[in-house]
């Protein structure tokens, strides 16, 4: 049989929708049924009409079979129709009233599908131009049209149009990294997330959304689309490669804290432990990427308790990839520092030898910062404080990080120091690193910093050699001497003042002479004017022997 044209399909589909219409009129049988027959007809004719007005229409392959769906289902209604005409010939009622309902669905499907091609707007263009690869840089218009035709064969098209739209769409999102924000308010995100379902397209249609959810405007649209609780579905039941996708869009998604809620909604804590405790490498450095991510939310901790969740990260810091082993000292760092309860648990699991173990091994910045994070926050419990305050390893680590370390890291070291009790041994141990608490003490920011840094000179300076060794350091003379000038507003006067004290705690007659040669006597004695707190007992303390000498020469001469 030669196959008809798309223009005689369409005449043919005229023709037969210009008949039906008017016999529906005269049927009695199943009135309701017809009624609702009716209403699609008629909304079928006012659609197939509208698709005459676009000029392409004949070149779209979609066309070319929902246009022969659609006239095979009028003709088996005209049948239908011939039968509740008369009656002589329904040969039974359920019978025709399951005919008749289904003849109402494949209806209700078609003009759906033909909706929204003609609202798709590619009917206006030539086929020729459809599925054509916008370039990157490509104007908007190009590609919000490529965008929507490759949505509308993905709904309405069969397993061929489906996978190449998918196709097109991954190219897209490779090529050009801008697009997913357009491929997001363009398309139906929420149709995409249906397909996880459909075993011939899930593949595809998960690494879409992965894809989608590296960007900040179109992983919101897919949270919004619900598609949280299926990437869930997909991690426990997928294929590895297909749950290290899943779980990628997860960590993403989870990335807005206002998303949180959802993970331990849909039961996602557990999924996700499993897969830390199961998965690939690479999935493990996702799932506790996202259990990272929602670690704040109140019902997500609860979760980690029940689930038995902080041994699954604390063994992350040693088995997992090192992005994993990062992300893990991270989550650590935000449970220990929630609650005495996770700083009891991670201390039950060794999490502290584990944290010293990372600390030592890694010399990656952001790892190193997650870690000392964790073992600030597990400091707060007394018997760790102890613990690390007798640690001689550990100190002389933070001295050389304060030393060496970026600027962050050196924050976080002193912030651990300053709580710690060093012994008179472990202070000259670390004396090196009192030149970087000067030069840390001319940060105005973050607030607590020159404090903290104060903090951990006065204890290293109550130890007799290390004031001689700040003293004999010009750099350090200069910049106390800078800092007690009144009109320098970066430190506040109470900082050197208290620093002066600290170098003539044990009344070194060198430490004394130094401070003099360097000019801070007349600093002092200016901030004394302005009543400075200290400042008075500072410029006795520094006149102290002179005022004395000045006294004996002059009874000796009486």
């Amino acid at each position: 049989m030669e196959t008809q044209t798309p223009a005689e399909t369409l005449n043919q589909t005229v023709a037969l929708l210009n008949t039906l219409l008017p016999s529906t009129l005269s049927i009695t049988l199943f009135p309701s049924r017809w009624q609702t027959l009716r209403t699609k007809l008629a909304s079928l004719k006012s659609l197939v009409s509208e698709l005459t007005y676009s000029s392409h229409w004949p070149d779209n392959e979609l066309l070319s079979h929902l246009l022969p769906n659609i006239l095979t289902t009028l003709q088996r209604v005209n049948i239908l129709c011939t039968q509740c005409t008369n009656r002589g010939l329904v040969t039974g009622k359920l019978l025709m009233q399951s005919d008749l309902d289904m003849a109402t669905g494949w209806l209700s499907k078609q003009i759906h599908d033909l909706d929204l091609l003609l609202r798709s707007g590619v009917l206006r263009y030539d086929n020729a131009l459809v599925l054509s690869q916008p370039v990157p840089g490509s104007n908007k218009e190009d590609l919000c049209f490529f965008i929507r035709d490759c949505f509308t064969r993905l709904q309405i098209g069969g397993v061929e149009f489906k996978k190449k739209a998918l196709e097109s769409l991954i190219e897209l999102l490779l090529n050009d990294e801008k697009a997913a924000s357009v491929v997001a308010k363009e398309g139906s995100i929420g149709y995409l997330i249906n397909l996880f379902d459909v075993n011939v397209h899930r593949e595809q249609s998960v690494t879409v959304i992965s894809m989608l959810c590296n960007n900040d405007v179109s992983r919101k649209i897919v949270f919004e689309q619900g598609g949280l609780g299926p990437l869930l579905r997909i991690v426990e039941s997928g294929s590895v490669q297909l749950k290290e996708k899943a779980v990628m869009a997860i960590e993403a998604i989870t990335a807005d804290p206002d998303n949180a809620w959802a993970v331990s909604a849909y039961g996602g804590v557990s999924v996700l432990l499993e897969v830390c405790k199961s998965g690939s490498l690479a999935a493990q450095s996702h799932a506790i990427g996202a259990i990272r991510n929602v670690a704040n939310s109140e019902d997500v901790r609860v979760s980690l308790g029940e689930e038995c969740g902080v041994p699954v990260i604390v063994e992350m810091l040693v088995s997992g990839s090192a992005s994993a082993k990062e992300k893990a000292a991270n989550c650590i760092a935000i449970l220990a520092s929630l609650s005495e309860y996770f700083r009891a648990v991670i201390m039950e699991q060794k999490g502290l030898q584990k944290l010293l173990m990372l600390l030592h091994q890694s010399s990656n910045p952001d790892t190193l910062e997650h870690v000392l994070d964790a073992i600030h926050a597990l400091s707060l419990t007394d018997s760790v404080n102890r613990l690390l305050s007798s640690s001689t390893n550990f100190i002389s680590q933070l001295s050389g990080i304060i030393k060496q370390g970026n600027f962050t890291l050196q924050q976080i070291s002193v912030s651990i120091l300053a709580n710690l009790s060093i012994s008179d041994s472990n202070k000259r141990l670390i004396s090196g690193c009192m030149g970087s608490l000067m030069k840390l003490i001319e940060f105005t920011k973050p607030l607590g910093l020159q404090e903290a840094c104060l903090k951990v000179l006065v204890a290293l300076l109550s130890v007799k050699p290390n004031r001689k060794e700040f003293v004999k350091d010009e750099k350090n003379m200069m910049r106390l001497v800078q800092m007690l000038d009144p009109v320098n507003e970066s430190v506040p006067n109470k900082i050197p003042v208290a620093i002066v004290h600290a170098l003539m705690s044990g009344g070194s007659n060198g430490c004394r002479k130094r401070l003099v040669d360097a000019g801070a006597q007349g600093y002092l004695q200016k901030l004394n004017e302005m009543n400075i707190a200290g400042a008075k007992k500072a410029l006795q303390r520094l006149s102290g022997n002179r005022l004395k000498n000045i006294f004996s020469r002059g009874w000796r001469e009486l």
